[in-house]
């Protein structure tokens, strides 16, 4: 991070625990706002600021949480891809239900999103999955994500199994990776304040329109 990096990083967590957040328009969308708050994040200079928990449930409502990259957001909702015979995959085909959370903390800043998930489809899986660096693409196809390893050399072998077999040519997707897209139904924008008197600005959907409302910290 740049001295002027570090700097912008100081000057709006000092914004943030100093002052209230600017009164957000009642036409503002809940993208919008994210847009803005994830701009800010990239400006910052925080490490990887598209890092995301994604927290699913099994049918026996034992939830698990686990850390993945953002890979596209827009007015249907955010992306992200997995191979789709992970714990998490299994989780949500069992239970559609998920909960996204974004925090920076230089920001003082958290965006918390519950909603449904799906499948996206298999063009735009492929479409990033190309888009990624061969080994990343080789290394779909060998992992046999959230299984247990048989010894501590097969997922080598299975690396150098497959980066054979896909010497030539380009690498196809695997029909048990892709992404999921989470539709949001309920997004707050939780920023820090002094005497911990957190903002909390809610978006809820109701009758595929945005109701906004603030919460007590």
């Amino acid at each position: 991070m740049t001295l002027f990096e570090k700097l912008r990083c100081l000057f709006t967590f000092g914004q943030g625990v100093a002052l209230p957040l600017p009164e957000i328009s009642t036409d503002t969308t809940p993208k919008q706002l994210f847009e803005q708050w994830f701009n800010d994040a990239n400006k910052s200079g925080i490490l990887l600021p598209e890092a995301m928990s994604v927290s699913s449930c099994s049918s026996d409502g034992q939830p698990s949480s686990r850390m993945v990259l953002l890979k596209g957001y827009d007015d249907e909702g955010f992306v992200f891809f997995t191979n789709y015979a992970s714990r998490k995959s299994n989780e949500l085909i069992e239970n559609n239900k998920v909960a996204l959370l974004f925090h920076w903390n230089v920001l003082q800043r958290q965006i918390r999103i519950e909603g449904t998930v799906e499948k996206i489809s298999a063009k735009e899986s492929a479409d990033y999955f190309h888009s990624r660096d061969r080994g990343s693409q080789v290394g779909a196809w060998a992992s046999k994500q959230s299984q247990k390893l048989k010894h501590d050399d097969e997922l080598k072998e299975r690396m150098s199994h497959y980066q054979d077999k896909f010497a030539e040519g380009e690498v196809p997707l695997p029909e048990f990776w892709g992404g999921w897209r989470v539709k949001p139904h309920a997004i707050e924008f939780w920023q820090g304040r002094a005497n911990r008197l957190h903002d909390r600005i809610c978006f809820e959907k109701q009758n595929e329109q945005w109701a906004q409302h603030k919460l007590h910290p």
